[in-house]
């Protein structure tokens, strides 16, 4: 089955918790749950110096 939403022998019963939209090139996507959030962010790492004492040579062995 190729499709968006699938209901079986009920209707219209929806969570918040899953994705729903549509499949293929339908144009309208998936929304909802952690499929959505995985499509809509990207992970990176940020680094904010917020003092001005030297920064330590993270090779030096201690």
């Amino acid at each position: 089955i190729h499709a968006g939403v699938v209901w079986v022998n009920t209707y219209r019963a929806v969570s918040p918790l899953v994705p729903f939209g549509g499949y293929g090139q339908s144009g309208l996507g998936r929304e909802g749950g952690l499929d959505a959030i995985r499509d809509y962010t990207r992970s990176k790492s940020v680094w904010i110096r917020i003092s001005d004492e030297p920064i330590p040579d993270p090779f030096v062995m201690r």
